[in-house]
């Protein structure tokens, strides 16, 4: 399924995910000329570029080039925590609800988590919850983990300050901080908070590269050295070795020379669309609460079940995804264009006054 449209038919756009985006033409270019080597032995050149460059722009020593996303929060994960240690986050948090538990199917490690609303950082609350020495009788926190931006709260943009203060209020007490940061460059253009700030508030971090920025594979971990040896280690023990990888590693280079910037497209199309249907139906979304490139529709309050809304709006062409019982997420991404964007906002907001109307009747 892609978005696009065919002679004839009206467009389809595929909301489903920003993970749906295809290598552009220039990508495609840069991968069929990468320089490469064996990366487990450390000598492709483009992967080490792509690791230099990205630890440089999070203003951490080094970084590892990781096949997903997941295998780089997991290990992030584990260098801060070992088996019968916690971490803590969010309800809402990616490493709680779309890893498949990996964190204790991996590692041993054990999780507790607050109710945050939208994934906003709450440090007092992280705070309260947070054991850093539990001693006999307790488990003990050895990380705070920090979702920017937030994948199930809506593209939420975790505030920097709120950042520093917990990085400070944890780091007094020697508990590390992991930032998954699959969506940071979102942050980063909606915000201009420059990365390295971002960065310099946790001990390890996690970027995308096969998200907004459109590559198709690959993701990035940032720390220290030290670390970043141990992550090399763990890589190779949970299959991640890869070999002439640097065909991969260039479609990164690629996306953050030519494709970072225009993160702001996506935003755009966003807002536009959130201000429409908030307008029209505000108890669905508040647009002034949408920040980024996710859309997260309460269809629940229009009347539907958020399964048979996705289903319904897919029928016509935009597809979505129901996150819970009643919330329906859309996403933008590099792939959906001006028509796109007009037939989504066309297609979510006559389904929702088709039940609005059927409600009333």
């Amino acid at each position: 399924m892609s978005s696009g449209t065919t002679p004839g038919t009206a467009p389809v756009a595929d909301l489903r995910s920003d993970t749906l985006t295809r290598p552009t033409r220039g990508m495609r270019e840069a991968m069929v000329s990468a320089d490469v080597g064996d990366d487990v032995y450390g000598e492709d050149p483009t992967v080490a570029a792509l690791e230099a460059r990205v630890a440089e722009l999070l203003g951490h020593e080094a970084a590892l080039f990781m096949p997903t996303g997941s295998m780089a929060n997991q290990i992030g994960l584990r260098l801060h925590a070992g088996p019968g240690q916690e971490i803590i986050t969010d309800h809402l948090a990616h490493v709680l609800r779309a890893e498949l538990g990996a964190a204790a199917a991996y590692s041993g490690i054990t999780t507790r988590s607050w109710v945050a609303d939208r994934g906003r950082i709450d440090v007092d609350t992280a705070l309260q919850v947070m054991v850093p020495d539990g001693g006999a009788y307790q488990v003990g926190t050895a990380c705070v983990v920090v979702e920017n931006t937030h994948n199930f709260g809506g593209g939420t943009v975790q505030p920097l300050d709120e950042m520093q203060r917990l990085r400070q209020e944890t780091a007094s007490v020697g508990v590390g901080v992991h930032l998954d940061g699959a969506r940071l460059w979102n942050a980063h253009v909606a915000t201009g908070v420059p990365l390295a700030d971002y960065g310099s508030c946790a001990d390890t971090v996690s970027v995308c590269l096969s998200k907004g920025l459109g590559a198709p594979v690959g993701s990035v971990l940032v720390a220290d050295t030290d670390r970043i040896a141990r992550a090399r280690v763990l890589r190779k023990r949970m299959g991640g070795g890869m070999r002439q990888v640097g065909l991969l590693a260039a479609a990164g280079r690629y996306a953050l020379e030519h494709q970072l910037d225009r993160l702001a497209e996506d935003h755009a199309r966003t807002a536009a669309v959130a201000a429409a249907v908030g307008e029209a139906f505000p108890g669905v979304v508040d647009a002034a609460r949408v920040e980024t490139n996710i859309l997260v529709l309460d269809v629940g309050a229009a009347g539907w079940p958020a399964a048979e809304f996705v289903a319904a709006v897919g029928d016509r062409g935009v597809h979505g995804y129901p996150t819970d019982a009643r919330h329906a997420r859309f996403v933008w991404h590099l792939d959906i264009d001006d028509a796109m964007t007009r037939h989504a906002q066309e297609t979510l907001l006559a389904a929702l006054d088709e039940r609005a109307a059927g409600r009333a009747s």
